[in-house]
């Protein structure tokens, strides 16, 4: 089976994040539309530039540079000090949403985390999930991310790297030829700053030129070095995401529709999808529930949602769809367009924590057994192969 791997890369992350921090105290000016940098102590003279908004980079600033040359090249420019336990903050904020989709997670930087969605597609594809995730840390979280979408985790490196901000690239094997060779080779990630100049002289100037140079002749010139730039250069790379288990604090799926809905009837179908899927992660995690929260995104963009107390933590599927339905009722006014629906769980447990309740009748461990069958199935044969959602699934093209 081919791997689905994202990249998910913060644009501009010190700057942007700075720039949310200072408006959230009340600073009235996003410093992303001035010439701002983010910096160091200059009176200590040991001040560089870390980061630099699109108008200080067009004055010629680059990361790295003393803050005082950067001031040369832009009279008014505005230093601002980093903010390192607030960009730690700004990191879990955008991981914890990342969790809702994939525990397979590993957190490259402060700034960028790959997934490996191989197993946890749920039959949706990887293009509509990153233009989930694109526009869900856009929205939510205030800021933008480049993502890439590839085969293993080098490609989809180099994918997130292609044109920016906001934007969502694949690089699959088959886009290798005509997307990564014709770029100059010091570009090839983990490619140092002085190995660049050792391949042009060689007369190798773009990754396809060292994809088709002779591997031996690599090797002998760069030792391992030269092995591992002869794969990367032809997209070959087995490493797999190094994930640390975490207990997810909560667990959500949410739909962007392909057409604005407008009846009670129809939103209670594609929250019963959702449910099924969150309450399938919530059993996969061995955990349960005690809250659910339904959201809905108006074709205006105008967003609700309402939370409500389980009598009992469970991941019953019945038991959380009622609950979400009962949700939807309160919270939906008849004619009102849904662009988008999400169900959540919160008030996580596990399942070994569960205490025995007098609500819990007969009735409810049927359907506990009868879950229990059905992720039996779904996890041999495949997440849609059977499920009561399957024909919602179909009818709404999602």
């Amino acid at each position: 089976m081919e791997r689905k791997i994202l990249h998910v890369d913060v644009n501009n992350a010190f700057l942007s994040w700075t720039a949310i921090d200072l408006m959230n105290k009340g600073f009235n000016i996003d410093i992303r539309n001035i010439p701002a940098v983010i910096g160091g102590d200059e009176e200590r003279r040991s001040g560089i530039v870390l980061a630099k908004s699109m108008i200080a980079k067009a004055c010629g600033i680059v990361t790295g540079e003393p803050l005082y040359q950067a001031r040369l090249k832009c009279n008014n420019l505005q230093v601002f000090k980093p903010n390192h336990r607030y960009y730690h903050e700004c990191s879990d904020k955008l991981y914890n949403l990342l969790l809702e989709y994939t525990d397979h997670i590993e957190r490259f930087s402060v700034d960028e985390c790959f997934l490996d969605m191989t197993n946890f597609l749920m039959d949706r594809k990887i293009e509509d999930i990153a233009k989930e995730i694109n526009y869900r840390v856009k929205t939510e979280l205030g800021f933008t991310v480049n993502i890439g979408i590839a085969e293993n985790k080098l490609l989809a490196k180099m994918a997130s790297d292609f044109t920016k901000p906001d934007k969502i690239h694949t690089l699959y094997k088959n886009e290798i030829y005509s997307k990564m060779w014709p770029l100059p080779v010091e570009e090839l990630f983990m490619l140092g700053r002085r190995t660049a100049p050792k391949l042009y002289n060689m007369g190798i100037k773009t990754i396809g030129e060292l994809a088709k140079t002779d591997e031996k002749i690599l090797i002998r010139k760069f030792g391992k070095q030269g092995k591992m730039m002869w794969e990367y250069a032809n997209g070959i790379d087995k490493s797999e995401v190094v994930y640390i288990q975490e207990k997810p604090k909560g667990i959500g799926n949410s739909v962007t529709l392909p057409k604005d809905l407008g009846t009670l009837t129809e939103l209670e179908e594609i929250v019963l999808l959702l449910t099924e899927k969150v309450a399938y992660r919530l059993r996969a995690e061995n955990m349960i529930a005690n809250t659910v929260d339904v959201q809905l995104r108006t074709n205006n963009f105008e967003n609700t949602s309402h939370q409500g107390k389980l009598e009992y933590a469970t991941a019953n599927t019945k038991i959380i769809y009622e609950k979400a339905k009962e949700l939807l009722n309160e919270m939906y006014k008849k004619g009102t367009k849904i662009r988008l629906v999400g169900v959540r769980v919160d008030g996580l447990l596990n399942k070994e924590e569960k205490q025995i309740s007098l609500f819990e009748t007969e009735r409810n461990e049927k359907q506990q057994k009868l879950d229990e069958t059905l992720d039996m199935i779904k996890n041999k044969y495949g997440y849609d192969k059977i499920s009561s959602a399957t024909r919602i699934k179909k009818d709404w093209k999602i």
